[in-house]
This record gives C-alpha cells, sequence and structure tokens, in this order.
C-alpha cells in the first residue's frame, strides 16, 4: 500500500511540469501502463488530475483549492496568534482558533489557560461539530441550501443534555448565531464546560475561521464568562481587520456574522433556550 501511495503522489510533481499521456507518466514511474491508469484514476476521483480532451492527464482544480485552503489557513494562525495570546493574557481562559475544511472543523491554533483545569482540546483535532461554539460561526455562514444539506446529513450525539438533539433544532441555532454575530457552548459537549466564540471575517465578508474562549464551571460559571463576550468580539473584530487589510475603525462587511461587538450585550443564558444548546 505505501508503495501505491507513493506512485501516486510521485505523479502530481511529474503533472506540475505540465500536462503528460498515459505513456510518459508510466515511464516516470516505471510501471506498466495499467497500473498506471489504475494510479490516475483514483487521483481523478480525487479531483487531483484532470483528464483532457486530448488524453493528457494535467493538475486538477481539487488540488489548487486545497492548497489554497491550506495557505489561507496558515496565514490566518499566523495573524491570529498575537491576538490570541493578548486576549488569553486579559482573561486567563484557553482560547482556540478553528477553521471548516472539508466535512470537519478544525482547531488550528490554541492558547493554554493559566488556571491548573485544562482542556483536552489538541491543534488539529476535529471539535464536536454539532455543539462547538467555534463550529456553529463557521457552519451559520455557509449558503442556505448548504447549511441544511449539511444538517441532514450530520449525527447528533446526545453528549449532555443541552446538546443539540436534531437538524431542525441545529439549523434554528445557525439561524440564531448568523443573526446575532457570536456563539456558545454552553455545556453542550460537556456538562463542566462552556464557551463562546466570535468569527473572524475576511475581505469577502465571508467567516474565514472562528476563535473562541473556553473554561470549566469551577474557574468561571456561563454567566461570569459571557461578560468576556465583548472582549472576545473585539479581538476577532482586530484578527478580521489584520487578515483583510482593512486599517480603522470602519465598519465590517455588512453581513450578521460580522456584527459590530458594540451590539446589544448577551442575555443570561436561561434567556435564550436555543443558546444552552452551543
Amino acid at each position: 500500500m505505501s508503495q501505491t501511495v507513493d506512485r501516486a503522489l510521485s505523479i502530481l510533481p511529474l503533472l506540475a511540469e505540465g500536462p503528460a499521456d498515459l505513456g510518459r507518466v508510466a515511464e516516470r514511474l516505471g510501471v506498466h501502463k495499467s497500473t498506471a491508469l489504475r494510479l490516475l484514476r483514483t487521483l481523478h476521483e480525487h479531483g487531483l488530475v484532470y483528464r483532457q480532451s486530448d488524453q493528457r492527464y494535467r493538475l486538477g482544480a481539487r488540488l489548487f483549492a486545497l492548497a489554497q485552503q491550506a495557505v489561507e489557513s496558515l496565514d490566518v494562525r499566523e495573524i491570529a496568534h498575537p491576538h490570541l495570546v493578548d486576549l488569553n493574557e486579559r482573561c486567563g481562559h484557553t482560547v482556540h482558533l478553528a477553521v471548516h475544511e472539508e466535512h470537519e472543523v478544525l482547531y488550528i491554533d490554541k492558547v493554554e489557560s493559566r488556571y491548573p483545569v485544562r482542556m483536552y482540546s489538541r491543534i488539529g483535532k476535529p471539535v464536536a461539530i454539532t455543539v462547538a461554539a467555534v463550529a456553529k460561526l463557521l457552519l451559520a455562514d455557509l449558503p442556505e441550501t448548504e447549511r441544511r444539506a449539511l444538517a441532514q446529513r450530520l449525527d447528533y450525539p446526545m453528549y449532555t443534555s443541552r446538546s443539540t438533539p436534531n437538524a431542525t433544532a441545529f439549523l434554528k441555532e445557525l439561524a440564531t448565531v448568523r443573526e446575532q454575530g457570536w456563539a456558545t457552548d454552553l455545556g453542550g459537549h460537556e456538562e463542566s464546560i462552556n464557551c463562546i466564540g466570535a468569527p473572524v471575517i475576511g475581505a469577502d465578508g465571508r467567516a474565514v475561521a472562528a476563535m473562541s474562549v473556553s473554561a470549566p464551571n469551577v474557574v468561571v460559571t456561563a454567566e461570569e464568562l459571557l461578560t468576556l463576550l465583548p472582549l472576545v468580539r473585539r479581538t476577532a473584530d482586530a484578527i478580521s481587520r489584520e487578515y483583510s487589510g482593512r486599517t480603522g475603525s470602519g465598519p465590517l462587511p455588512d453581513r450578521a456574522l460580522a456584527a459590530s461587538p458594540a451590539a446589544a450585550s448577551p442575555a443570561p443564558p436561561h434567556a435564550h433556550p436555543t443558546e444552552d444548546h452551543p
């Protein structure tokens, strides 16, 4: 299997030199044409190579899309990190940065809490997509048809009594998040952990990442954590402006998820039932 993977990956730098036919690919790999064809078909199925009308193969658009996503993720992490550290120093709690890739929401940065109780989350690890605040922020920004299709595909594990139970409830939460521009996870994944988050907005007004602050109940209550929301949103706005190349204090793009951090203060969690399903 490792040899097959190695051969398949060896095709990509070859095609980076320019389109190549089956014979050239087989010759470069030192394999029979039938073997080269199987490898090319597999790469084609995944969108990594494309078969032209002249029967030559070139790199596929999917490969460029993945590369672009990787570059954007690295860029936003580099830009965001000093802001995450500053936020952590001001509040003391765990700070995360996450992005939406393929069908997962992944943590790409984390600054640990100063308190003895630590979060088990890790960079590169997928979040609990139906309850995590960062996931709600990123999925709420999808076009409506994509949101609905995704909601229907997901499973809804009941991690706690506050977990999102089904697609209908999830879509309702995403609509709320989209309207207010921030999200919470108040015991939805773990009874003892609460989280608040805000989106990082790109130049096109879309959410390119989401950041959050998380803390256990033994350190701070949900109500106390919610008082940090203005600070969290200001931090997200600062990252958004730097990432997008905007300067000054002018308005962010006119989208709900880019709403001003000076918007109405959050009500206590009991006042918004949907916010009890982070």
